[in-house]
């Protein structure tokens, strides 16, 4: 209380500081440091706030978030507009230019423009046969594998060496000869399907090996007719390299390069059939420009069938597709002929 007068008296009357200080108080007096740092203070000059030498109508915004108490939450906009005061407008990001597809050197249309269509002939209802003639040339079959990629020959390699560890060496030889075993039987049974029809689908269906087989692509059997050609033979003259052709037929109308694979695993997707797109490719290549055959083919048909008699899967390859595959094709066969 009597400190409180005390400062009552001196804001009052602050001519009168020495009289003050020579009254006593509770019998002591203020030491004279405390009046001189109370002098001090009153003294003193504000100190000035360097943040007004800031240009504030140019920093505007940066200067309040930095000086307010109270900022209101971030948003990506306001990040955005902060961002682009303090560095500047950001560089579009331009994705790289991609490389334009590799065309065949030497390319050569998968239709023919020049082969002659004949007229229809009620008489030669039968499918053709031709045998494949041995001469130097090489077949689709030998080229696709004289040019797998590496990844390819990897999983390839890394099957086998599984196969072995599981059936030893002795059984996986057995292993693969039942395979080609069970599809040529499965082949067969098919050529005699679309020859005798029904008698031979009995006849075959007997048949354990291939039972399942039949039973898988008995949905497919009845969207196919007008067969053409059956494991025929096939070369193209401009190229130089042949083929066997499964089976050449129409597939809901549509005149289709057929071919029959057999599988224990599903392959409900076309990339599930590596690289037979490419072989069917192939082959409508061959028919379109081989003289003994006197149609062209625009279409493939790539059938899966599964040995436990799950229904088959068909894989249609319109032209469009076929047109693809075909310059793949050349590609690789380009590949093989530089190779030898």
């Amino acid at each position: 209380l009597v400190r409180m007068q005390f400062l009552q008296i001196l804001s009052r009357k602050p001519g009168k500081v020495e009289m003050l200080f020579q009254i006593p108080f509770c019998q002591k007096q203020f030491p004279y440091t405390c009046l001189a740092t109370s002098a001090c203070i009153y003294s003193k000059k504000k100190k000035a706030n360097s943040y007004e030498q800031v240009d504030q109508e140019k920093y505007k915004n940066l200067v309040y978030s930095v000086t307010s108490y109270k900022t209101s939450a971030q948003t990506p906009g306001t990040i955005f507009e902060e961002d682009n005061l303090l560095y500047g407008p950001p560089d579009k990001h331009r994705p790289p230019v991609k490389a334009g597809t590799k065309t065949p050197k030497n390319w050569i249309p998968l239709i023919n423009p020049n082969k002659r269509i004949p007229p229809l002939n009620s008489n030669s209802s039968l499918p053709r046969k031709i045998t494949l003639q041995k001469t130097k040339m090489p077949s689709v079959t030998h080229i696709l594998q004289q040019t797998l990629s590496p990844q390819q020959v990897f999983y390839l390699e890394r099957w086998k060496q599984k196969m072995i560890m599981e059936l030893g060496k002795d059984g996986f030889e057995k292993y693969t000869k039942n395979l080609f075993l069970q599809g040529e039987l499965f082949h067969s049974a098919l050529e005699s399907i679309f020859l005798s029809e029904e008698m031979a689908i009995k006849e075959k269906s007997e048949d354990d090996l291939i039972s399942g087989y039949l039973s898988s692509v008995e949905h497919v059997l009845e969207d196919i007719s007008e067969v053409k050609a059956l494991e025929s033979g096939v070369h193209h003259e401009t190229l130089q390299y042949l083929g066997l052709v499964d089976c050449v037929a129409k597939y809901r109308g549509q005149l289709c390069v057929i071919d029959w694979k057999t599988s224990e695993k599903p392959k409900p997707f076309l990339k599930n059939t590596y690289d037979n797109p490419l072989q069917v490719a192939a082959y409508i290549g061959a028919i379109n420009h081989d003289a003994n055959y006197d149609f062209q083919v625009r279409c493939g048909l790539i059938v899966v069938a599964y040995k436990n008699g799950s229904p088959a899967h068909p894989h249609f390859m319109d032209p469009d597709l076929c047109s693809q595959y075909w310059n793949k094709w050349l590609l690789r066969l380009e590949e093989y002929m530089d190779k030898n």
